[in-house]
């Protein structure tokens, strides 16, 4: 091997040794995120997220249950940022002229 091999290979492995104790120290002092797979606290249960395991089970028929649209309805104006629609208003009819 090369003497500029031999000299990559070194910086590799300090590397990989640098990074490998880094990441101990972050996970023992609990600045790292929780991996994917694991809770890191029990959170408090939503209602919506209930709601929306019910209209799932429903399947199709979620589709003519009146809570489910309102579920759909607010988890679709949580997800966009929006502040809940108010009640649908009739239009406003105007005299026809004759």
């Amino acid at each position: 091997m090369g003497g500029k091999a031999m000299a990559r290979l070194v910086a590799i492995l300090f590397l990989a040794i640098v990074m490998t104790v880094t990441l101990i120290r972050m996970e023992r002092t609990g600045d790292l995120p929780p991996l994917p797979g694991q809770q890191s606290q029990s959170q408090p249960e939503d209602p919506l997220r209930e709601g929306q395991r019910r209209c799932q089970r429903l399947g199709e028929a979620a589709a003519d249950d009146a809570d489910c649209l309102h579920i759909w309805a607010e988890t679709r104006d949580r997800f966009l940022g929006r502040s809940p629609s108010p009640e649908p208003s009739r239009p406003a009819v105007s005299p026809e002229a004759e």
